[in-house]
């Protein structure tokens, strides 16, 4: 299996795992929040999922200078249709992080727009993968303290 490979593997168990999490997520929880500066249930969803539009500007090279996401004025409807609406996006981000050979992972220099890290491809695209990872946490941590049975992710 090459470096790229797993990399989309692990990216791949992140969002199963996620999409595990959030489909646990009754719709009357959808605006709660545990203090009034953290995101809302569903806001924390969408954050994860439009996340990987922005990515794959970034990994790909893109101007991040008028960035617009597509989510948004998108109302907020459901977890399904936040999953369906996401699901173009997350299929791009894929294929373009597919395309990368090994040497690219290596030497291709990325900067990400928020706060001007210079990372190789690679270690890049892990920090994408913790990204996900931690909001999966956050995301359990907000199923607990709901009082919701939490689904298990550990397989």
């Amino acid at each position: 299996m090459t470096q790229t490979e797993f990399i989309i593997l692990n990216f791949n168990e992140i969002r199963r795992k996620s999409i595990k999490l959030w489909k646990a997520l009754p719709e009357k929880y959808y605006n709660w929040k545990p203090d009034e500066t953290a995101m809302t249930a569903i806001e924390m969803i969408r954050h994860v999922l439009q996340a990987d539009y922005g990515w794959n500007i970034i990994i790909n090279q893109g101007d991040m200078s008028n960035y617009k996401t597509p989510w948004e004025n998108k109302p907020f409807v459901s977890v399904a249709d936040e999953l369906e609406f996401a699901e173009l996006y997350r299929k791009e981000f894929l294929e373009s992080v597919s395309k990368f050979s090994e040497t690219e992972l290596k030497k291709t220099k990325v900067i990400h727009p928020g706060n001007g890290e210079h990372k190789t491809l690679g270690k890049y695209l892990l920090r994408i993968g913790y990204h996900e990872a931690v909001h999966a946490g956050q995301f359990l941590s907000y199923l607990r303290a709901m009082n919701i049975n939490r689904p298990e992710i550990w397989d």
